[in-house]
């Protein structure tokens, strides 16, 4: 395929202007069908003063905005994407409203012309199962909104050949981006990869732990431009559980992916985040939630210096009579009772990029030292319910464990999946990288220890961690 395309875009909702407006920015002639003419017009209008903020920022000319408008057209007839190369599918997500669509596709377009569909949570290969010409169609999930970001995962169908996956994963990068091969999987990758992300904070919150401290932990401690308490209140609770659902389901229930029971019982209460006025936090004021106050503490006399690359395999310190070191899993109390000292355990942080780290502690005399080193340390310190593997460590340490579960089942590749959760949902760093800055060692011991102390089996090391020892 020349990048000079005709291409075809179903459906003029938010991810099918984005798509198109990508397309056409990359040169192609696009058309947008959509049978429903108020989404027509609300999809021209969007794209309009899209371009048009782009040219106020001098991120575009005002030439090429004129061209990049001039070959766009929007349809309310099916038969207005005749000629396509590549048309991709972004209506419902409804099985029957899609095998509708690409029976009248077949009908209509070329024999060499490319079917794809921006599902997110239905599989290929059964999309594919109804089709004459199923050699010819394949998954290109983009990310919403797609004119941002970069990710595109391609997901090749039973029938459909090396050479074509790969011809549209080269298409895809010539607009610009990040094309990630995927096998067909529920989920693909970041549905499936990042389930933890949410499922730790909402367990977390459940077990009592202030929101507002989880989101504040994660961002500042992380790097992460939202926590998960807050992103979910943002995408909505009714739809983040019910793609936490169908992946649990379609995996015949593997424990990695358990929904949130606190979830369930915010759905059923209505509280939906943002779009209800109430979720995690109340909207109801217009109010953001506060990032919560730290522990007032002066920094430390004879403290360590501040470790370039924390890990849980670092050894303790001895500060002032307390054993300070990295969460490996265990609770503060447990470690205590085996090393016949107090204990204070430091939350993962990212490095120099930090500015904040939470702690447990045995005693109120562990809490003080750990305090006053992490103020000496230039980090604010946050004090953190005494749990098996805090709030960070256990989250990042999970969500590298279901990387490992793909990696393992050859869902990608490591790369990919660190591309994947970098360029499709903003990670600071991928999860397979992760895991290897701080150890497979450290990981493996961290995730079993918090196995053996929740009584967990979600919490087992992966295959892929477990296998490099």
């Amino acid at each position: 395929m020349s990048e000079q395309l005709k291409v075809g875009l179903c459906g003029a909702g938010a991810m099918g202007s984005g798509i198109a407006q990508v397309a056409a920015q990359a040169g192609c002639t696009v058309v947008v069908y959509d049978t429903f003419a108020p989404s027509r017009e609300k999809s021209e209008s969007a794209i309009a003063k899209d371009l048009a903020k782009s040219v106020e920022r001098g991120r575009l000319s005002a030439d090429a905005a004129v061209a990049v408008r001039a070959s766009l057209s929007w349809t309310g007839e099916v038969a207005g994407l005749a000629g396509c190369d590549l048309v991709i599918e972004a209506i419902i997500e409804q099985f029957d409203a899609k095998q509708g669509l690409f029976a009248q596709l077949e009908d209509l377009l070329a024999p060499d012309a490319v079917i794809a569909s921006n599902t997110s949570s239905l599989p290929i290969g059964r999309l594919a199962r109804g089709l004459k010409h199923p050699e010819r169609f394949l998954g290109m999930h983009f990310f919403n909104p797609a004119t941002v970001m970069k990710l595109v995962e391609v997901i090749p169908g039973p029938a459909t050949p090396p050479e074509l996956a790969a011809r549209i994963a080269g298409i895809a990068k010539s607009w610009g981006k990040v094309a990630v091969p995927v096998a067909d999987v529920p989920g693909f990758i970041v549905n499936r990869v990042a389930r933890p992300f949410y499922g730790e904070g909402l367990r977390a919150w459940q077990e009592g732990v202030a929101p507002e401290l989880i989101d504040h932990l994660v961002k500042a401690a992380v790097g992460f431009r939202m926590g998960p308490l807050e992103l979910a209140d943002m995408i909505g609770h009714d739809i983040n559980f019910a793609v936490a659902r169908s992946v649990w389901d379609s995996y015949f229930g593997q424990t990695r992916f358990t929904p949130q029971l606190v979830q369930a019982q915010l759905v059923d209460a209505g509280r939906l985040g943002r779009k209800s006025g109430r979720g995690v936090y109340d909207y109801s004021a217009g109010a953001t939630p506060a990032a919560p106050a730290p522990v007032s503490a002066e920094p430390l006399a004879g403290a360590p210096l501040r470790p370039e690359t924390p890990s849980p395999a670092l050894a303790p310190w001895d500060v002032a009579g307390v054993s300070l070191r990295f969460t490996r899993g265990r609770t503060a109390r447990a470690e205590a009772a085996e090393a016949g000292c107090p204990v204070a355990l430091i939350d993962w942080f990212d490095g120099a990029n930090a500015r904040a780290a939470g702690f447990a502690a045995s005693d109120e005399s562990a809490a003080a030292v750990a305090a006053g080193v992490l103020a000496g340390w230039g980090l604010e310190p946050h004090r953190i319910a005494d749990r098996p593997g805090l709030i960070v460590t256990r989250t990042l340490a999970q969500i590298a464990n279901a990387a490992g579960d793909a990696v393992h089942e050859q869902v990608s590749d490591g790369e990919g999946i660190d591309n994947a959760l970098r360029f499709g949902v903003n990670y600071p760093f991928g999860p397979v990288a992760w895991g290897a800055r701080i150890g497979a060692a450290a990981l493996v011991a961290t995730l079993a220890n918090i196995a053996a102390a929740t009584g967990q089996p979600l919490y087992n090391p992966s295959e892929h961690w477990s296998a490099q020892l």
